[in-house]
């Protein structure tokens, strides 16, 4: 008879390398591997081998990055999310994308389960999970960190060296990293201890620290259209390759790198260095546009709906009716956000260097000091502040009535 398969979230690091042999040694399942591809660079080479020979059937490596920059990244992007004011959602809006990948390699291979390698501490093991559950809840799920023996990365190292598995690191360098085409996460080690400054010069892998950045300062400009980035430098490009381009000079020039202590879903807060260059210059430019082309109720509601939807993508909320509903209320949002942003680089900094848009809501005629007459008078602003403040006027004439106005005292 032939073997129960499972479909194992593959990466070639050092927990997904251990979970092979475990896996055949516990459930005696056969195991396929999957590799999502999101933008893992060189991390990817060798890994057909490498599974293999750690005792797996096979390998799929799934290229996702132009999907996950367009249908993933650029949502988050024009919603303008930043969880806890900071963290630009890299690990967390990758992790839907790979999961619906280890649904869809499940069906296709007939397999009965789903392992991934996160720990139980962590907020990947919701961000996959909530993902299998929307797509195919038949699909049982394993999580070997919640159950097995091993207690740290230190004892799988061991476990590693002990069945002869090829491991990409030592126990002298243990930092946990996430990496993607949007970013890439450091925990771990020196970095547990918050009064620990980072050693950028020797964790940074995207780029520069702003010390290290050139002296001189660095122009980029950005072509939006309806909220999405279409060109740099007047070159239109598709979302991937726009991307890349932009990492490479934000890494350059030292942009986007992040030291955050945040709170997990699963209750704990946690520290980690994150680098995101060229996202980090999205965000600055299209806040810069969206200044010109929204309104002020437009642009209040979409801040205060960003912390919402930051904390949706974070907790894993991706395929959810809500996600996808307020997807929907920023395209409309953005829709006349289109034009062109210049942004100043230097020394880790982003400045604004000018904007322009064919639905610029800005009027010179209006904001001169100037008078106005047919658009605006400043005779106006008299009714209207007699208006605005009619009931602080009323309150304060009642208060006194009674000598109890506290705001004389």
């Amino acid at each position: 008879m032939s073997k129960e398969k499972v479909v194992l979230a593959y990466s070639g690091g050092l927990d997904t390398s251990i979970i092979i042999p475990w896996l055949k040694e516990n459930y005696d399942y056969e195991v396929i591997a999957v590799c999502g591809d999101v933008g893992q660079g060189k991390e990817t080479e060798g890994l057909e081998e490498r599974a293999k020979k750690a005792g797996a059937s096979k390998l799929y490596i799934a290229d996702l990055k132009a999907e996950y920059v367009k249908d993933y990244i650029w949502p988050v992007v024009k919603s303008g999310a930043e969880y806890e004011g900071k963290y630009l959602l890299g690990t967390s809006h990758a992790r839907p994308i790979i999961a619906k990948k280890l649904v869809e390699i499940a069906e296709k291979e007939g397999a009965t389960a789903i392992c991934h390698g996160c720990t139980g501490k962590g907020n990947d093991q919701v961000r996959f999970e909530l993902t299998i559950k929307a797509l195919n809840p038949s699909l049982k799920v394993i999580a070997p960190w919640r159950i097995w023996d091993i207690k740290s990365r230190e004892d799988a190292v061991d476990y590693a060296n002990a069945h002869g598995i090829e491991i990409p690191v030592t126990k002298k360098e243990l930092y946990s990293r996430d990496r993607n085409v949007w970013h890439i996460s450091h925990e771990g080690m020196d970095l547990e201890d918050p009064a620990n400054e980072p050693q950028l010069d020797s964790l940074l892998k995207l780029g520069v620290s702003p010390e290290k950045a050139p002296e001189e300062a660095k122009y980029v400009t950005i072509s939006f259209e309806k909220g999405e980035a279409v060109a740099l430098d007047g070159k239109k490009m598709e979302p991937l390759a726009l991307l890349e381009e932009l990492n490479k000079i934000g890494g350059a020039y030292g942009v986007g790198i992040a030291d955050i202590v945040e709170d997990r879903l699963v209750g704990m807060k946690s520290r980690g260095v994150y680098e995101t260059p060229g996202g980090t210059i999205l965000y600055a430019a299209i806040k810069e546009l969206e200044y010109l082309c929204l309104d002020r109720d437009t642009q209040s509601f979409k801040r205060q709906s960003a912390v919402k939807f930051a904390e949706l993508v974070y907790d894993g909320k991706w395929f959810t009716p809500l996600r996808e509903a307020m997807s929907a209320m920023f395209d409309v949002m953005d829709e006349t956000v289109t034009g062109d942003v210049k942004l100043k680089l230097y020394k880790g900094n982003i400045y604004p260097a000018g904007a322009t848009s064919p639905y610029s809501l800005y009027n010179e005629d209006i904001a001169s000091f100037g008078d106005s007459h047919e658009l605006y008078s400043h005779k106006d602003s008299e009714g209207f502040i007699n208006l605005y403040g009619l009931p602080l006027k009323v309150r304060a004439m009642m208060m006194n009535k009674h000598g109890e106005n506290k705001y004389k005292k």
